[in-house]
């Protein structure tokens, strides 16, 4: 029986989804990217689910990138109708909940560019990142090129991108790429108290929350502009909500809210 190359389990509000290859170093072949993409698709459509949290298996690498011994052997990492998530499953799959990479090792490469890709990031002290695919003669084209600068002040993702060389957890963390540097073995109950702490808060206000930020990013602020018009938009979509209404509602009744989702 072939074992399962991504584990997908569901906590109480929280989805926990691992790359389980660590003989791999966690590399990218057709069924991880199918289960990342499938299992992400899940926590969309998921209502009780609130936050997701991505990691690796094993004690070494969080995700090496795409499998590069499965691409010699002449074999196919996209499998059949998941081009449309992008790299594994993830790189162009956006999702309107909250989505933590806890990274317990090496995310070099594809590995980077799967963090990227998150919200937010918690590393273990074991952790590197990087992209150091010009050294090998290609380039980060699963969003890594596009986020990291988003994501670093120009000059330092620039650094990275053009030397190849890779980050430390305690140096990504200084320059705000990196949430939380945790021991390794308290990784995964970090990550789990970062996703405690969201979904304490109203799912519709969260999840609108992240759309605002995301479909404004770089939009110029002039008024009137774009940028106002997502604001609105959403805005109104939250202020339609029960959960706005229980929330201010529980606030005066000096009790925790019970939120609806909707």
């Amino acid at each position: 029986m072939t074992k399962e190359k991504v584990l997908y389990e569901k906590r109480g509000r929280i989805a926990i989804i691992t790359i389980n290859r660590p003989e791999a170093m966690n590399a990218v072949d057709a069924e991880v990217w199918e289960g990342i993409g499938t299992a992400l698709e899940d926590y969309a459509e998921d209502s009780n689910l609130w936050c997701a949290i991505i990691t690796g298996a094993g004690d070494r690498a969080f995700c090496a990138g795409a499998d590069l011994k499965a691409v010699a052997k002449g074999e196919s990492i996209f499998p059949e109708g998941g081009e449309k998530w992008g790299f594994a499953g993830i790189a162009q799959h956006y999702i309107n909940k909250p989505i933590i990479a806890a990274v317990n090792g090496f995310a070099l490469g594809g590995g980077t560019e799967i963090a990227l890709a998150c919200d937010l990031i918690v590393a273990s002290e074991k952790a590197a990142f990087g992209l150091p695919e010009v050294k090998r003669g290609i380039i980060a084209g699963a969003g890594g090129l596009l986020r990291l600068p988003r994501q670093l002040p120009l000059k330092v993702a620039m650094e990275l991108i053009l030397t190849g060389k890779s980050m430390s957890p305690q140096e990504a963390s200084e320059w705000g790429l990196v949430n939380r540097v945790v021991p390794h073995e308290q990784l995964l109950e970090k990550a789990i108290e970062l996703a405690d702490e969201i979904i304490v808060n109203a799912p519709v206000a969260v999840s609108v929350s992240k759309d605002i930020v995301y479909r404004g990013l770089d939009v110029p602020l002039d008024h009137p502009s774009r940028a106002w018009e997502i604001n609105q938009e959403y805005t109104s979509r939250v202020m339609e909500s029960q959960d706005s209404k229980e929330g201010p509602r529980a606030f005066a009744e000096k009790r925790k809210p019970e939120w609806a989702g909707r």
